[in-house]
């Protein structure tokens, strides 16, 4: 059994609770203490890790029980907080709200529960006051098995209004852990996605941060809240290790039959329960070290920090780039990775830079492996808003007024860089672009046979590029990296 890691599981009855302010506050705060603290989030958030990331010094992971399943949320969380003094983990939307329609599955309490994490509670006080403890009393006993051990109270009025709150409290026996004032807000701002990356406005994010810590230090009881992250038990569990993931990675399920593994419309049936299936070459380490040339910068904010922790195991050297300044991709490079973040933000620059755009697009046209997630995907097409993009994809995109987002289960349809015919695996979207085929028919084949809304195929698979709208996490499915990695030294 691995020893016990301090940790807090820092939670709120709804989204707009203040768990971000709270939660990244109180890792700075620690911070500032002198102890190394393990940042996490619940769910597919790319955002909030970054802010975790500038008040720890240390980089930001995600626990995500769809994505991965819940029996990984216990190994990579020890991954993430080897070292550590104490870890703090952020949850998502309410306490209990996780999937849609899969229960608890991916719900903050759910993560709570597997991680045996006691839950401090951001309540938002504002516009109640005995009213907080029917409130707190309906979130500590609809699961006994989730430990709420303590109260924040945010947006508080006034030292009456606390007063009240607290002799409330009292009734519901949950200590309150601090109290919060109202005020006019941080300097976090937000856009179409959520908050801005902390790529985009680093000193305006260095002060968010610092303004987040002082509050925390000044309304909340910081040493009862690190007893109550010493109280978690042990985890009878090892911590997950890149290398020996993929060297354990086990082959795909067989590719579906005509007729008995495809739905009605002639696509892939994903009724199937997907989990991270490995393809077939799974195995040790790829030779020869081929280059990985991963997309970052403002642009492209978007990742896993464990995709490039398995590309490195699978026997890659990782290396970043910037489409936004870089003119060429780094020497040597064998394979391109262009994640996820805000391409339409920065189309006219993106788009400004010519020679990165020749260099992605004869990098393509020769066979390089190309593995493009979301905004990867805008960025490979003919074009984005009006804007030219690189045209490995005879594709447009544009901004639309409609939010997709939603987890989703997927089939890989044929082969690919990154996955065999009939690979189940599931996927995350968020984003409010749309990207319409060009007229011709082409060259590229659907990457993904998707349900959830709905049946549909997603994607593009042409040659050695896979892109797609489809965020996934390599974690559950560490053969993917190696794949990845083989193509990258054979092409």
């Amino acid at each position: 059994m691995t020893p016990p890691v301090p940790r807090l599981v820092i939670a709120a009855p709804a989204s707009g609770s203040g768990k971000t302010t709270v939660a990244t506050g109180l890792m700075a705060a620690l911070t500032r203490r002198g102890l190394a603290v393990s940042p996490h989030k619940v769910g597919p958030d790319y955002i909030d890790p970054g802010y975790h990331a500038l008040a720890t010094g240390r980089t930001g992971r995600n626990l995500d029980a769809y994505l991965c399943g819940p029996e990984l949320l216990g190994p990579l969380f020890l991954h993430g907080a080897r070292g550590c003094d104490i870890a703090v983990v952020e949850g998502v939307m309410g306490l209990y709200d996780g999937a849609a329609g899969e229960g608890e599955l991916a719900s903050t309490a759910q993560v709570a529960k597997v991680l045996r994490a006691p839950v401090v509670l951001v309540v938002d006080a504002s516009s109640q006051s005995r009213s907080v403890a029917a409130l707190v009393h309906g979130f500590v006993t609809w699961d006994p098995r989730v430990r709420v051990g303590g109260v924040i109270l945010n947006k508080v009025a006034s030292d009456r209004h606390e007063a009240l709150l607290r002799q409330a409290l009292e009734s519901a026996g949950v200590p309150v852990l601090g109290a919060l004032r109202r005020t006019a807000g941080i300097g976090t701002p937000s856009r179409h996605l959520g908050l801005v990356p902390v790529a985009e406005r680093r000193a305006e994010a260095v002060d968010a941060v610092a303004a987040m810590a002082a509050r925390v230090e000044a309304g909340c009881d910081v040493p009862a809240l690190v007893a109550l992250a010493r109280s978690a038990a042990a985890l009878d569990c090892a911590a997950w290790d890149p290398a020996a993931a993929v060297a354990a990675s086990a082959p795909p399920a067989p590719v579906p039959s005509p007729g008995a593994g495809s739905g009605p419309d002639g696509q892939a049936d994903t009724d199937a329960e997907p989990r991270g299936q490995a393809p077939a070459d799974a195995g040790p380490p790829v030779p020869g070290a081929p280059r990985i040339a991963v997309a970052a910068g403002a642009a492209f904010t978007f990742s896993y920090a464990e995709h490039a922790e398995l590309l490195a195991a699978a026997g890659a050297e990782v290396v970043a780039f910037d489409p936004l300044r870089d003119e060429r991709l780094p020497e040597g490079t064998r394979g391109l990775v262009v994640g996820g973040g805000f391409p339409e933000v920065y189309a006219a620059e993106l788009s400004a830079n010519e020679p990165l755009r020749g260099a992605v697009a004869r990098f393509a046209l020769d066979g390089g492996p190309v593995a493009a997630e979301c905004a990867g995907l805008l960025y490979l097409c003919r074009e984005l808003d009006g804007l030219p993009m690189c045209g490995v994809l005879d594709a447009a995109g544009r901004m639309s007024e409609r939010l997709t987002l939603g987890y989703r289960d997927a089939v890989a349809v044929g082969d690919s860089v990154l996955a065999g015919a009939g690979q189940r695996m599931r996927g995350h979207e968020f984003h409010r672009t749309v990207v319409e085929p060009g007229s011709g028919t082409g060259p590229a084949a659907p990457a993904w046979g998707v349900r959830g809304p709905g049946r549909r195929i997603e994607g593009f698979v042409q040659r050695n590029v896979h892109a797609s709208y489809l965020h996934t996490h390599w974690a559950a499915a560490p053969g993917v990296a190696r794949r990845f990695v083989e193509r990258c030294r054979t092409s």
